[in-house]
């Protein structure tokens, strides 16, 4: 019987190994609701904004040396996207708002890098992994004043032409999603 054991428990040892030591650390409870898709944001800072403005302003220097400012693109559908270099879930939804921001005439996606990243990596990263919006890095210890600290990422707001936020996704978004979100307020994503 023993013998029928010893597998088992060399496997048990084995997969033991795998995890890194953490001394005198209490169990991690189970999670109480279903599993999150989008990877957990920096801890709140002390004096974080806990809920967006309904008419926010941003204003931002991007990676490509412009300044872009939401209030000038008034009158068109704009995609506030909060992600991170290191955000697998992010990654994957920015060749779709790449071809968004690219194909509607009316819509125009913003990238927010909420991560602490130096801008001659950012652009290096942007080589690899192109897109057609602009993209600026924000200080996680100072994010935007009008918008939420992201509680996870990605961050997606929809802000529609009257400057006000129509929609907020957390976790990725598909353009087919936005587009859902245009029509559901009353706009067109042409």
């Amino acid at each position: 019987m023993t013998h029928k054991l010893l597998p088992l428990a060399l496997l048990a040892l084995l997969l033991a190994g795998c995890k890194p030591a953490q001394p005198d650390a209490a169990p991690e409870p189970a999670p109480a609701g279903p599993p999150q898709t989008a990877a957990p944001a920096t801890p709140a800072q002390p004096g974080a904004v806990q809920q967006t403005a309904d008419m926010p302003q941003l204003q931002v220097p991007t990676v490509d040396g412009k300044s872009y400012d939401l209030a000038s693109h008034r009158g068109q559908w704009v995609v506030v996207n909060f992600w991170a270099t290191w955000c697998a879930p992010c990654l994957q939804e920015m060749p779709e708002l790449s071809a968004l921001h690219a194909m509607r005439s009316n819509v125009e996606v913003i990238g927010l890098a909420y991560e602490d990243i130096e801008l001659d990596e950012m652009q290096a990263f942007l080589k690899e992994h192109p897109v057609a919006y602009p993209i600026a890095i924000i200080d996680t210890y100072n994010p935007p004043k009008d918008f939420a600290t992201p509680r996870g990422l990605p961050m997606t707001y929809l802000i529609a032409p009257d400057g006000k936020v129509a929609k907020q996704f957390l976790g990725p978004v598909n353009a087919h999603e936005i587009e859902q979100a245009i029509s559901a307020a009353g706009g067109k994503a042409a």
